[in-house]
């Protein structure tokens, strides 16, 4: 416990902030070299490790989390960067979120990484840019690492199970008009054909609803037309921030969008999925054995970017990640190892 609370402490020290983690990353490598990994592979910066018997003819279990973090808050009382422990708390940036879940999972990986006759491959990915959804972050490594069968994604969820997260698209909608002198009634104003598919987007509910989540949510965000009060405008863009349940792909939802208005409608990106695992899944009946319960997060994580069943599950709690004086309790580390290591047992 004591090596994986000062590895902890040493990442709060190194500042890591979205793009910028070299020095963390730097750090983890070395720390899985010096308790006796023996392949540490890296890209950019992203570290990741195989369990020593890893069996390429078995299927594969991935513990990720990040090491990256946002920058420090308004109103922080302490140095973000200086890690302090009062009353049994750990303060400092990225503590919670999510340094608590990367030592917890790198714990849970050492402890199964000699094992023998495991019905899983375990593959440690330390990764970057979670914070920003970069495309060097564990996007990067996906075609590196091989087939996954499924996924534990540590966050901050007071170690409950987060079986299902929203995904998210960001859609540039553009309404077409003609343009004219206002005072003569000519052109075609756009901005009244963007006001019929913006109605559309508050009003339309679509058939399939999650258990977790009810319906997909659609929010037009950002209105902008015109140019000056006597042309009728030619052209009105609006903006669709849209969660996506775990009952469509963000291609489905596009598609149906695209069915119903008549603004071209451009997604910035389809990448940020929504993602789920089944609730029988054994991996979420070792954690409901603990007593822990089910949920659907609102947050997103790396989650987004796999491809593959995922479970989100973490010490720490969400309403304290990027806020000022963070903190971890260090019992909650203890407890995140020793979850995560239970769950593993179960299924391995």
């Amino acid at each position: 416990m004591n090596r994986y609370v000062e590895l902890l402490e040493q990442l709060i020290a190194t500042p890591s902030y979205s793009r910028e983690e070299k020095m963390t990353a730097d750090l983890l490598a070395a720390f899985l070299r010096a308790q006796g990994v023996a392949e540490v592979h890296r890209l950019h910066n992203n570290v990741w490790a195989r369990n020593r018997r890893f069996d390429p003819s078995k299927p594969t279990i991935l513990l990720n989390s990040h090491h990256d973090t946002v920058k420090p808050a308004a109103g922080w009382s302490r140095d973000p960067f200086l890690p302090e422990v009062v009353d049994g708390k750990l303060y400092g940036l990225g503590s919670n979120d999510a340094g608590a879940s990367v030592v917890s999972l790198t714990a849970a990986f050492l402890h199964f990484y000699e094992a023998e006759d495991l019905k899983y491959n375990l593959l440690l990915a330390l990764t970057g840019e979670e914070e920003v959804s970069g495309q060097n972050g564990i996007e990067s490594i996906l075609p590196e690492i091989g087939p996954l069968d499924f996924a534990i994604v540590g966050e901050p969820t007071g170690l409950h199970l987060a079986i299902a997260e929203r995904g998210l698209m960001v859609l540039d909608c553009v309404a077409h008009g003609k343009p004219g002198h206002a005072a003569r009634d000519e052109g075609e104003n756009a901005i009244y054909r963007a006001m019929e598919d913006i109605e559309w987007f508050r009003t339309y509910r679509f058939p399939k609803e999650s258990a977790l989540f009810g319906g997909v949510k659609m929010s037009v965000t950002i209105v902008s037309a015109g140019t000056q009060h006597n042309v009728v405008p030619a052209e009105c863009r609006f903006t669709v921030d849209v969660r996506v349940t775990d009952r469509y792909t963000n291609e489905e939802v596009l598609a149906i969008v695209r069915e119903h208005v008549r603004s071209d409608v451009f997604p910035r990106s389809t990448r940020l999925k929504p993602s789920s695992i089944d609730a029988s899944h054994p991996i979420v009946a070792a954690g409901m054995t603990l007593g822990r319960q089910t949920f659907g997060s609102p947050t997103m994580s790396d989650q987004a970017l796999l491809s593959v069943p995922s479970l989100k599950v973490g010490p720490g709690e969400s309403a304290r990640s990027h806020t000022a004086d963070e903190f971890v309790y260090l019992k909650e580390v203890e407890e995140g190892i020793a979850q995560y290591i239970a769950l593993l047992n179960a299924v391995l």
